[in-house]
C-alpha cells in the first residue's frame, strides 16, 4: 500500500524553497522554456511523495547562503541541478 501524498500547498512551497536556495527561479525557468508546466507539476507531486520531507525542512531552515546542491536524498535533485546549470 502506498503512502498518501502530502499537502499540495506545503510541497509547492518546499519545491520553490529548495530551488530558491539553489539560486533557481522556477518561474523564470518556465519563462525561458527550461521547465514545462507539467514538469513543474511533476516535481511538486514527486515532493509530495518524498519520504525525506523532515530532512528537506531542516535543510531549508539552515540555509544562510546559496547552495550548490539540494538537500540529501532530494527526489528532485536531478531537476534542480539541471535547472541550476541552465539558468547560470
Amino acid at each position: 500500500m502506498s503512502q498518501p501524498l502530502g499537502d499540495p500547498a506545503h510541497h509547492f512551497f518546499l519545491t520553490r524553497g529548495v530551488a530558491r536556495c539553489m539560486g533557481v527561479s522556477l518561474g523564470e525557468a518556465m519563462q525561458a522554456g527550461h521547465l514545462a508546466p507539467d514538469a513543474y507539476s511533476t516535481m511538486v507531486t514527486r515532493c509530495r511523495a518524498c519520504p525525506m520531507v523532515e530532512n528537506c525542512m531542516s535543510w531549508l531552515a539552515d540555509q544562510a547562503a546559496l547552495s550548490d546542491t539540494p538537500p540529501y536524498g532530494c527526489c528532485n535533485a536531478d531537476q534542480f541541478l539541471r535547472l541550476r546549470a541552465l539558468m547560470a
